[in-house]
């Protein structure tokens, strides 16, 4: 058992911890329940779960999520609407997003499959200073994407 200051009583029969607790206004709260003896401590439980949620919120304040951006060619693009969409695409890999490009058939489109691979592979090229290919071209429907990595400074 542990007390309220955080020093060690020794091996205490329950009984005499709860009472020991009680006559301190306090709770007894095991702590190390694998432990052999199982290991309590002495101490204001509230107070005790208050501490842990604000430690669990301020490590969650720490953390950055990294978000899957998503940009959307079409098959048959102008030369500077690429351009556009690939400088958006570096603005996404420089904040350390994830960034998946589709290419997208209507209609007959879907017959040109190997021309959505020629852009995806444009794209490729264009990106391979400030990305690498975490998933490789795949057709899944009436679309093709890949998906891009920042790279590592």
């Amino acid at each position: 058992m542990i007390d309220e200051n955080g020093v060690q009583v020794g091996i205490v029969p329950i009984q005499k911890a709860q009472r020991m607790a009680r006559e301190k206004g306090l709770d007894l709260v095991e702590v190390a329940p694998q432990a052999n003896p199982p290991v309590c401590r002495i101490l204001d439980y509230s107070k005790y779960k208050y501490e842990q949620e604000k430690k669990r919120k301020e490590e969650s304040k720490k953390q950055k999520t990294q978000e899957v951006k998503e940009i959307r060619f079409r098959l048959f693009i102008d030369n500077h609407d690429f351009l556009i969409k690939l400088k958006k695409i570096r603005e996404f890999l420089e904040a350390k997003h994830k960034v998946r490009v589709v290419v997208f058939f209507r209609g007959r489109e879907l017959s040109f499959i190997d021309k959505g691979k020629e852009l995806l592979d444009k794209v490729k090229e264009a990106l391979k200073d400030y990305a690498v290919v975490e998933r490789d071209t795949k057709l899944e429907g009436r679309r093709m994407s890949i998906l891009f990595m920042p790279k590592r400074k």
